[in-house]
């Protein structure tokens, strides 16, 4: 269950939000006169959030590579891995 909270707890009650958002690695939701305005995150969860969909970006750059039928061995692949790295 999403934790939602009124936009007058930001100022009012800052410490227990940051609180909740590092113990629980979840979101708070943010509301302004009723309707969600604000996401809050912790910045572990921030950057876990941001690995994650970089993550599924490669996924899927990769995948439209095979669909297109660019694919490469796993030797070439490692082979340019360690060229770049050797620079």
């Amino acid at each position: 269950m999403p934790t939602i909270r009124p936009s007058a707890d930001l100022r009012n009650n800052y410490n227990a939000i940051s609180e909740f958002c590092h113990r629980y690695d979840e979101p708070v939701f943010i509301t302004k006169n009723g309707t969600g305005d604000l996401v809050v995150l912790s910045i572990e969860a921030y950057e876990k959030f941001c690995g994650k969909a970089e993550l599924y970006r490669l996924l899927e750059e990769g995948l439209a590579a095979e669909r297109m039928g660019d694919l490469h061995s796993v030797e070439d692949t490692f082979g340019d891995i360690r060229a770049r790295l050797a620079e």
